[in-house]
């Protein structure tokens, strides 16, 4: 049995083959820029009004300003603005000559084609060229997980195609002769099959779809047949069960008999301490254990941060600063503990939780709370950083 640390650093050294595609922006969410975005021209490309107002020049002290032009977004001003002058503008037009502020609508009055000012704006309700972006900045760095703001941003630049890293071929098993899907008549000593739909959701999270192999009994000849015909068409394969100490737990000896390295089969992580991770050339192969909480959180810690470094992006978990709101014990504390916990308000909730095949805990979760090596109990009080999920 391994530590958490060291599992870590085995996974962190295996080399990833990339792969680059180009995709269109549309098609880009949850993807990883293979590229850096440079800008080509000025964000925003021009002077534009921020606001419906007036154009005009701030020095000038007028009782009132003749309207020489309405100037609609889109259509580049004909006239420059003079002394006694403004143009009716709208909000994200072209500021045009001589004008250095717009004063919003609502501080003027309109009539027989002039305008006096009634209020005093102190504001420019100007945007200036290349205030947010300017031509040449590098916008986003290859490496970027691209969500909606980034496609926002590249779109802005009036780029429509972009690379990025392949995606890997994830795919998918579950062992147990006690394991039939969802949809079916559940018959007495039977569960239904919940790691293989959690396990793709998890990767759809993420923007990786997965290919399912089905349900392998607890057979040898079965259980070499369906990984043998699965690993040769994915990139990763993802195995639920089989991968304990019992006399139907299969999986490893297999994989070792195909010729799979195996870098670790048991960490000191609770839940999930049998874990296998394993490699063959480039393919890529993770045993987690049958029960649903242990596969959920082996995912999060250690599957997750490998697939993304997989696709050129370095993942960093995101922790939140947070305070006990009840004690915390337990008795074993020979491997890290993570505990389904609710954060709310700066405060860590403990949720009730029976161990790891308590699904229902992790829906009423939003975090994890890390209980380390040798910790056997945390105040109410105590300051703890919890891991969002």
């Amino acid at each position: 049995m391994i530590q958490i640390e060291e599992a870590e650093k085995i996974l962190n050294n295996v080399k990833s083959h990339k792969l680059i595609e180009k995709i269109k922006i549309k098609d880009s969410l949850h993807r990883v820029l293979a590229q850096d975005i440079v800008a080509r021209i000025d964000m925003p490309p021009y002077n534009k009004s921020a606001m419906d107002g007036y154009a005009l020049f701030s020095g000038d002290d007028s009782d009132r300003f003749k309207v020489i032009e309405i100037i609609p977004a889109g259509i580049v001003p004909k006239k420059e603005i003079k002394r006694g002058e403004c143009s009716k503008i709208m909000t994200g037009a072209i500021v045009p000559k001589g004008a250095d502020k717009v004063v919003i609508k609502e501080r003027t009055i309109e009539k027989d084609g002039f305008i006096r000012i009634i209020e005093d704006d102190d504001l420019v309700n100007i945007c200036y060229a290349g205030e947010d972006i300017k031509c040449g900045d590098n916008v986003l760095e290859c490496g970027t997980k691209i969500r909606a703001s980034e496609v926002g941003i590249i779109a802005s630049l009036g780029i429509d195609m972009i690379d990025i890293y392949k995606n890997p071929d994830i795919g998918i098993l579950t062992t147990g002769s006690e394991i039939i899907e969802p949809g079916k008549e559940l018959l007495k000593g039977q569960i239904y099959n919940s790691n293989a739909y959690s396990i793709s959701a998890q990767f759809a999270q993420i923007g990786i779809n997965t290919k399912y192999g089905g349900v392998i009994p607890d057979n040898i000849e079965k259980t070499r047949e369906k990984i043998y015909d699965l690993f040769y068409k994915v990139d990763v394969l993802i195995i639920s069960g089989g991968v304990s100490m019992g006399d139907y737990d299969y999986v490893p000896g297999v994989l070792e008999n195909l010729g799979v390295k195996l870098h670790f089969t048991k960490v000191a992580i609770k839940p999930g301490k049998p874990f296998v991770f394993g490699t063959m050339g480039k393919k890529i192969f993770f045993g987690l254990p049958g029960n649903p909480v242990s596969t959920f959180i082996l995912f999060e810690v250690f599957v997750k941060p490998f697939i993304y470094n997989m696709i050129g992006h370095k993942y960093s978990p995101f922790f939140i600063k947070g305070i006990m709101g009840k004690n915390f014990s337990r008795k074993k504390t020979k491997r890290a503990s993570y505990i389904p916990v609710n954060y709310r308000d700066g405060f860590v909730d403990i949720i009730e939780y029976h161990g790891s095949a308590h699904l229902s805990s992790l829906s009423k979760a939003n975090a994890l709370l890390q209980i380390p090596i040798g910790i056997k109990e945390i105040l109410k009080g105590t300051n703890v950083n919890v891991r969002q999920i």
